[in-house]
């Protein structure tokens, strides 16, 4: 039988530094180190971003060649995060992957970070479906908020985007209004489930049928609490649960019809969300739900393939390297990259 193809995939484009090798399309190790250094700054900040990257790198991918239970002479080639991102921090892990390819003498990879959200959906687990092309993706992150056409691995067209903030963002400074810890998105969903999704009624943006707009709404709920908390200064301690619930079902519901508009429009109703919004609880069982009603296939993937993480990056490293499709020693970061190029 001959060797699985072993390629290790490199995440440095924003505060995770990740890394993961996968045989062939199955993962054998996916190790994330995440900093803790920004949640006292409400935010994340460039500059300790990549020094921390510089200090995980090397443990990060040792652990993971490690748990793959193979040796770094094994490695059939290196994918790593071109962009989008930080640009410092997908200096460290482009200068690290381009050293290593060398020292190896082996094929290195560049990876389109918003192209790897999705082709996470082509790790072969057990459970797993994979979706037919074409299939219609909403990928929500902190950074992007998209509907992109995927008629095969590489060929992606952006239907709808946001015009202003990504989703992810508006999750989380809406939690920052609510005095919640940074990042605040996971903590509205966890809250959201013990409140009254209709307690509180904020009007949805009025854009294009596929695109987004969250910043009138980020106003929208920083005016309501301000005008509250005038009333009663305990308001937000008082109805917690069901603010956060009222502003989750306003922001899913933002989505979900953006998705049906480009149901409409393209006839396809194969669905597959991706990035580290797709991990939220509600945007899920919504899914499920017009699964049920519409007749649509969706397509979910696994918590851990959702956040930033270099199991997406080795499996479209993967994808290209089948098809000999490698990047020069002299490839550069990207930190503004569409999903298209």
């Amino acid at each position: 039988m001959s060797k699985p193809n072993y390629i290790l995939g490199i995440e440095s484009s924003c505060d995770d530094t990740s890394a993961s090798v996968i045989a062939d399309r199955k993962v054998l190790s996916n190790v994330i180190a995440n900093q803790e250094v920004h949640s006292k700054y409400g935010g994340v900040v460039p500059e300790l971003a990549s020094r921390a990257h510089q200090q995980n790198i090397v443990p990060v991918v040792q652990q993971a060649i490690a748990q793959a239970n193979i040796k770094k002479e094994d490695l059939s080639a290196i994918a790593f995060t071109k962009g989008p991102g930080l640009m410092g921090s997908l200096l460290v892990g482009t200068s690290f992957a381009k050293s290593l390819a060398m020292g190896l003498n082996i094929p290195l990879i560049d990876v389109n970070h918003m192209q790897a959200h999705i082709l996470a959906h082509f790790i072969k687990e057990e459970d797993s479906k994979t979706p037919p092309f074409p299939f219609i993706c909403l990928t929500i992150s902190g950074g992007h908020t998209q509907i992109v056409k995927v008629s095969d691995y590489f060929s992606m067209e952006i239907l709808g985007e946001t015009i202003d903030d990504a989703v992810g963002e508006a999750f989380d400074k809406s939690a920052k209004l609510l005095g919640l810890p940074y990042p605040g998105g996971p903590l509205i969903d966890k809250y959201a489930k013990e409140g009254n999704p209709k307690a509180f009624k904020f009007s949805k943006p009025k854009v294009g049928d596929l695109d987004f707009s969250f910043s009138g709404l980020k106003t929208a709920i920083l005016y309501f609490l301000q005008k509250e908390v005038k009333n009663n200064p305990d308001f937000i301690k008082e109805n917690l649960h069901d603010i956060c619930a009222s502003i989750q079902f306003t922001i899913v519901e933002i989505l979900m019809d953006k998705l049906k508009n480009a149901v409409k429009k393209t006839h396809i109703k194969h669905i597959a969300i991706a990035g580290g919004v797709s991990a939220n609880s509600e945007i899920r069982a919504r899914l499920q739900n017009l699964e049920k009603h519409l007749g649509w296939t969706t397509y979910i993937p696994k918590f851990e393939y959702t956040t930033d993480n270099a199991a997406m990056i080795a499996i479209t490293g993967f994808l290209k390297f089948i098809n000999n499709n490698y990047t020069n020693i002299s490839a550069s970061a990207k930190p503004r990259l569409k999903v298209t190029e």
